[in-house]
């Protein structure tokens, strides 16, 4: 199952430093470790991890977070819009 692969693997997961600004903007945070943050969200027993295409998506607490499935690299991560 794909969500195992990607929890097994979460200590490859990582950002660059654009990548870090880019998700503090988009999440509107200024936490420290944004890296840490996020892999916490991904670990949490609520999320809802799917891959498609090369990435995985992982939704959780209305955010969504965009890692690459071969480099472990998270692309990107947003609040979801509200309908």
């Amino acid at each position: 199952m794909d969500k195992e692969v990607l929890l097994s693997n979460i200590d490859k997961v990582h950002t660059t430093e654009m990548g870090i600004e880019r998700i503090k903007r988009n999440l509107k945070t200024d936490t420290d470790n944004v890296v840490e943050y996020l892999k916490n969200q991904i670990s949490d027993k609520d999320c809802n991890i799917y891959k498609k295409g090369k990435n995985w998506y992982c939704e959780v607490n209305n955010m969504t977070i965009t890692i690459n499935s071969y480099s472990y690299t998270i692309i990107t991560a947003h609040i979801k819009d509200r309908l």
